[in-house]
C-alpha cells in the first residue's frame, strides 16, 4: 500500500513538472510578444524594483552592487525600464557602447540589439521597431523598456504586484541536435553564407577649394580729364596705372601698391605777338604768372596695409601717400586710411574697388623766381586728397592672365598754399597676372 501512495506522488510530481515547463514554454511563445511595456503589468509603483531572475538571482535597489553593476528595475511615469548591461549579460551576449556611452550594443548567436539613450526606437537583428518610450541614463546604468528583453531575445518579463518584483525568465532554445541521415550517399548539407555587416561608405571630406591667388600685378591705360592751375579739363595722352598686391585668402593682412601718373598737354589761353602760346596759371603765393605751354606730368603713388573684416576679400587699412610733379611744386607726403575691396579673380566677373582719404598730404616750396617779390621765401603747401577706384576684372580658370577696367580719380582739395584744388578722373583698361 505504501510503496502505491509513493509511486502515485511521483507519477503527480513528474506530471506536475511537465505541466510547469509546459505553461512556461506557453509564456515564451505566446505571452513575450505581449509583453509590451508595464502598462500590462497591473501599474506598478514608481521607484526602483526588485528584479527576480530565473527563480535565483534577486537584484535588489541600486545602493546594492552585483558584478560592480547596479541591478534593479526602475518604474517611471508608468513605464518598467531594466538594465540592458546585466540582463543581457545574463541572458549570454556580449555588451558594447560606444565612446560616448550612449549607444549601447548587445549581440550573441543569432540575435543582436542596439539602442540609444534618448532615440525612441530599437533596432533588432538589423531591422529597426519603435519604441514608446527612449532608453535612459540612470545613475550611469542605461535602462530600457521591458520589450527590448522580450522582443530581442524572447525573455518572459512580469510584474508581481503581491511580491513587490519584476520577474525576468529566459531560457535559450538549444540548436536541434544532428541527426544523421540513413542514406548510402551523404546529403548536401546548404551552407548558409554568413552575413556581411553593413559598412557605410564614408563621405569623402570636401576638397578644400583652391585659392584663386596669392599675389597679382596689373597694368592698365588711362583717359582722364585734368583740371589743376595748368589745366582746364585736359585730356591724359599717356596717362597709366600700375598696381600690385600681396593677398592671401587665408591670411588676414594683405598689402597693396597703386601708382598713377598722368601727362597732359597743359592749356593753351595766351599768345604773344610772335605766336608763341603760353599757360596763365595762378602762384602759390596768390599771384598770376604765365609759362610756355609744356607737358606736365604728375604722379601719386601710395602703400597700404589693410586687414580683412569681411569675406570675399574686402578690407580696411592704412596708407601712405608720395605724389611728384615735373613743373618744380612741392612733393607732397602724408597718412591716410580707407576701405579696400581687391578681385577674387575666380572665373568669371569679379568685382573690386577701394577709397582712401589722405587728410594732410603736404611738402615745402621755395620761390625760385628771381622776378617775384617773395623771391628765396619757402611756403608750405597742403592738400587733402582722395584716391578712389571703382572696376570689373575678367578671369578664367587656366590662365594666370585677366582682363580688367573701370574708373579711378584723385580729387585735391586745397589746404594751405595751394592755388586751387585739382581733380584727375575718368577711365581704364588693362591686363594683370595672378600669382
Amino acid at each position: 500500500m505504501q510503496a502505491r501512495l509513493t509511486r502515485r506522488n511521483m507519477v503527480c510530481t513528474v506530471a506536475g513538472q511537465r505541466l510547469v515547463a509546459a505553461s512556461l514554454l506557453a509564456l515564451l511563445l505566446f505571452g513575450s510578444a505581449g509583453v509590451a511595456d508595464a502598462a500590462d503589468f497591473g501599474a506598478p509603483p514608481s521607484g526602483e524594483i526588485p528584479i527576480l531572475y530565473n527563480d535565483h538571482t534577486v537584484y535588489a535597489t541600486p545602493d546594492i552592487l552585483t558584478r560592480s553593476r547596479v541591478l534593479a528595475a526602475l518604474v517611471k511615469d508608468g513605464r518598467i525600464y531594466v538594465p540592458l548591461r546585466s540582463m543581457f549579460e545574463e541572458m549570454g551576449a556580449t555588451v558594447s557602447a560606444s565612446p560616448d556611452g550612449k549607444t549601447v550594443t548587445a549581440t550573441k548567436p543569432g540575435a543582436s540589439v542596439t539602442v540609444t539613450v534618448g532615440k525612441s526606437e530599437v533596432v533588432i537583428n538589423g531591422a529597426t521597431r519603435p519604441l514608446d518610450v527612449p532608453p535612459m541614463l540612470y545613475h550611469g546604468i542605461v535602462l530600457v523598456p521591458v520589450r527590448v528583453i522580450s522582443e530581442a531575445l524572447g525573455a518572459y518579463v512580469q510584474w508581481l504586484p503581491t511580491r513587490h518584483v519584476v520577474v525576468v525568465r529566459y531560457i535559450p532554445v538549444p540548436p536541434p541536435p544532428f541527426v544523421a541521415t540513413p542514406t548510402p550517399a551523404p546529403t548536401a548539407v546548404p551552407v548558409v553564407p554568413t552575413p556581411v555587416p553593413f559598412v557605410p561608405t564614408p563621405t569623402p571630406s570636401p576638397t578644400p577649394a583652391r585659392q584663386s591667388y596669392t599675389a597679382f600685378v596689373q597694368a592698365a591705360f588711362v583717359a582722364h580729364k585734368n583740371y589743376n592751375e595748368f589745366s582746364a579739363g585736359q585730356w591724359c595722352p599717356e596717362g597709366y596705372l600700375v598696381a600690385g598686391a600681396w593677398a592671401p585668402n587665408d591670411s588676414a593682412f594683405a598689402v597693396k601698391v597703386d601708382f598713377r601718373q598722368y601727362a597732359y598737354v597743359t592749356s593753351d589761353n595766351v599768345r604773344d605777338t610772335i605766336g608763341n602760346h603760353y599757360t596763365q596759371f595762378a602762384t602759390i603765393d596768390g599771384g598770376v604768372a604765365f609759362t610756355p605751354v609744356f607737358l606736365a606730368r604728375q604722379s601719386s603713388l601710395d602703400a597700404r596695409l589693410l586687414y580683412k573684416v569681411a569675406a570675399p576679400r574686402i578690407y580696411v587699412g592704412a596708407g601712405y601717400i608720395h605724389t611728384a610733379n615735373n613743373y618744380g611744386y612741392p612733393q607732397l607726403n602724408g597718412l591716410g586710411g580707407g576701405i579696400e575691396k581687391l578681385p577674387d579673380l575666380k572665373k568669371g566677373i569679379n568685382l573690386f574697388g577701394s577709397a582712401f582719404y589722405y587728410p594732410a598730404a603736404s611738402g615745402n616750396y621755395t620761390i625760385m623766381n628771381p622776378a617775384s617779390i617773395n623771391a628765396g621765401k619757402t611756403y608750405r603747401q597742403q592738400y587733402q586728397i582722395l584716391k578712389y577706384d571703382l572696376g570689373l576684372a575678367l578671369a578664367t580658370e587656366r590662365s594666370p592672365l585677366y582682363l580688367y577696367g573701370g574708373v579711378s580719380g584723385e580729387h585735391y582739395t586745397a589746404q594751405q598754399n595751394a592755388p586751387i584744388g585739382q581733380t584727375h578722373d575718368g577711365p581704364y583698361i588693362g591686363l594683370g597676372v595672378k600669382l
